[in-house]
């Protein structure tokens, strides 16, 4: 009997979801908190300044930044008791400041971004001609300061096409893309670049890095999994990188041949295993897997096909034993991290307009 009351304790355990809280946006101006352990929706953030584009967390988790779409607007939410605490747009009168990539600064005072300014003038939109850095006080809610971005890493078009993050001291803007561009924040000069097509190991080439870059709850330190294509044969392998935005360094694993696609490694709280889901084929014979690898030797330790979506997006559980599936529709699809079988499905009763962010629960 003992025995058996034991079993039954470990299986529990072994599925016991997450501990935290989820945060989405939502169709047409919500953003919906869901309790990990009661995988329910409890509470609804209403925003003011329109509908959610995109949201980033600060390194402590405690505050959550909200990128809104209408008038290029911005929401700063406390996570643990979800107010909004500061609210502005960036537009005025006929002037949009059209942005892309941004990020928050450490200390929670500023957010930078990489904007386009738009006029709109009587019989036409004027775009200006150039990408500029931009910073925004939080505390005046407008941007007081602005620089070009240099005319050599100026991409055709707008925007990066990147992520942006910042060292952990404030000093450091990095800018993700075909190239690793870190830039002074006092003056936006160009400190360094680290050219993805110069990784440390012979053979491979035009590394991309996949996105998200998790922060793996470490500040100052991402990971993600990039492709290479041999220089010789074309052979296409992917791999693990590593950044420290401290240190200014980065590090490149190849791990095997490439599969058609893949999104970006999500890390768990100990560090020691990472999850990605990979497709391979194109169209209706597309395959969806989750794979899972062990960080230590950086070595692919097993896969398993899901049933997935044309389109989706996909994150991890506080605790590292649930995975989802969400986005493209209205629902979240919780899977066991042990067995890849699905568990669960939160119906949010509204169109996803968001990634995903996680955080710890409060007095958990």
């Amino acid at each position: 009997m003992k025995r058996s009351l034991f079993i039954l304790a470990f299986a529990f355990a072994s599925l016991a979801p997450g501990q935290g809280m989820l945060f989405i946006g939502t169709w047409p101006r919500d953003v919906q908190v869901l309790d990990e352990a009661k995988q329910k929706v409890v509470d609804r953030i209403q925003l003011s300044t329109g509908l959610a584009r995109s949201m980033q967390l600060s390194e402590d988790r405690k505050t959550l930044y909200v990128a809104t779409l209408e008038k290029n607007g911005f929401e700063v939410v406390d996570a643990a008791t979800h107010k909004v605490t500061n609210a502005f747009v960036l537009d005025e009168g006929n002037k949009r400041m059209r942005y892309n990539s941004w990020a928050p600064s450490p200390d929670g005072k500023l957010l930078y971004l990489l904007i386009r300014p738009v006029e709109k003038k009587i019989d036409r939109f004027e775009q200006d001609k150039t990408t500029k850095f931009a910073v925004v006080d939080l505390a005046q809610k407008k941007i007081v300061r602005t620089a070009d971005v240099p005319k050599d890493e100026e991409p055709p078009g707008f925007g990066f096409g990147g992520g942006m993050r910042l060292s952990p001291d404030g000093k450091y803007l990095y800018v993700f893309r075909n190239n690793v561009l870190i830039f002074d924040t006092t003056d936006f000069k160009l400190v360094e670049k680290i050219e993805l097509s110069k990784p440390q190991f012979p053979g491979i080439a035009n590394v991309g890095i996949g996105m998200p870059l998790d922060s793996i709850q470490e500040p100052g330190m991402l990971i993600s999994v990039f492709n290479s294509t041999d220089p010789v044969v074309r052979r296409n392998v992917f791999g693990i990188a590593r950044f420290d935005l401290t240190r200014r360094t980065f590090e490149f694993t190849p791990v095997g041949p490439s599969t058609t696609g893949m999104m970006g490694l999500h890390v768990t709280p100990d560090h020691k295993k990472g999850y990605t889901v990979a497709f391979s084929g194109q169209g209706g014979n597309r395959r969806s897997e989750f794979w899972e690898f062990d960080l230590a030797t950086n070595k692919l330790a097993r896969k398993q096909e899901f049933d997935g979506r044309s389109r989706f997006s996909f994150g991890i559980s506080s605790t590292g034993k649930d995975l989802y599936i969400f986005g493209a529709g209205y629902t979240v699809e919780v899977y066991d991290a042990n067995s890849f079988q699905l568990r669960n499905t939160i119906d949010l009763n509204a169109d996803i307009t968001t990634g995903m962010i996680v955080t710890p629960s409060a007095g958990r």
